[in-house]
């Protein structure tokens, strides 16, 4: 994070959302973030989640994303005004993350002086990777203690998703053909899928492959 403030300097950063069913960017739940957490007890107290128009405008947003832009065209409201210039917490800007036509998240920048151009292109750049660094550990957990796939599983989708038949995932990750079969069927019923095309698609698509 020291890196990326160099880079470009901001003042605190929201990373949000998971590629999970159910928690999804919109969801009311950031998972992680260096804002004052007395600015976020009273944001989440005051339920301004619900009526901030930055949060609303975000949820199909499909690139940069900015206060300017976003309260250009729908108020603030005062008790938002008045704890965002308290803990100096202006102009953020949104940099949405997509799978397809699907937003999992995002990754949130402000600063006391807006972004210029430049600055919004590197974050753009460097949005995905953030949102990677910050929630790879979290998808892990999620993997582990909600999904519960195994090291197997994950191995065997993860070499299915390249094209290659149970044989070749067993010649290259030293299971057994029987084991392989094992693994890829068990991570099918795990996820929900129809198949083991399905499957590979599901784990890609929750981040769990890539």
């Amino acid at each position: 994070m020291d890196r990326l403030r160099r880079a470009v300097p901001f003042d605190y950063i929201v990373v949000s959302g998971l590629d999970f069913d159910n928690y999804r960017h919109g969801s009311g739940a950031s998972i992680d973030a260096d804002l004052p957490p007395a600015f976020l007890d009273a944001y989440y107290a005051d339920g301004l989640l619900k009526f901030d128009p930055f949060v609303n405008e975000s949820l199909s947003a499909r690139g940069p994303l900015t206060e300017a832009e976003v309260y250009g065209k729908h108020p603030m409201p005062e008790r938002l005004r008045y704890l965002k210039d308290t803990f100096g917490i202006h102009n953020r800007t949104l940099f949405p993350l997509l799978r397809g036509d699907v937003l999992y998240g995002a990754v949130t920048f402000s600063r006391a002086t807006p972004f210029d151009e430049d600055e919004i292109a590197f974050f753009s750049s460097v949005a995905t990777a953030t949102y990677a660094v910050i929630a790879g550990p979290i998808l892990e957990k999620f993997q582990a203690q909600t999904l519960r796939l195994s090291e197997g599983e994950v191995i065997c989708l993860r070499l299915s998703s390249q094209g290659r038949t149970s044989e070749a995932v067993a010649a290259e990750s030293g299971y057994a053909v029987d084991t392989v079969n094992t693994y890829i069927k068990s991570a099918i019923k795990k996820l929900g899928a129809a198949n083991r095309v399905h499957g590979v698609a599901e784990a890609i698509r929750r981040g769990l492959i890539e």
